[in-house]
């Protein structure tokens, strides 16, 4: 998402951000695996670190979204 506002020159338009229900592997950069396949797409994920959603997070966000069933009712 970040990538596409950027190349649309819309990017100072959002605040985007990534965060996982657990804590397993908080600071950590995504997996190789991950930044391999992305890279290959043309994505940079190497500037990313895992965090924790906070309950901040639903004050400072319009939008939260949820990958799957099981994180959304962990969300809820």
């Amino acid at each position: 998402m970040r990538t596409l506002a950027e190349n649309a020159g819309l990017a100072h338009h959002f605040e985007l951000d990534s965060a996982g229900t657990h804590a397993y592997h908080i600071g950590n950069p995504p997996d190789q695996r991950s930044q391999l396949a992305a890279k290959l797409r043309g994505y940079d994920l190497s500037r990313l670190r895992a965090r924790q959603i906070s309950e901040m997070d639903f004050v400072d966000f319009d939008l939260i979204l949820a990958m799957d069933r099981g994180n959304l009712q962990l969300l809820e």
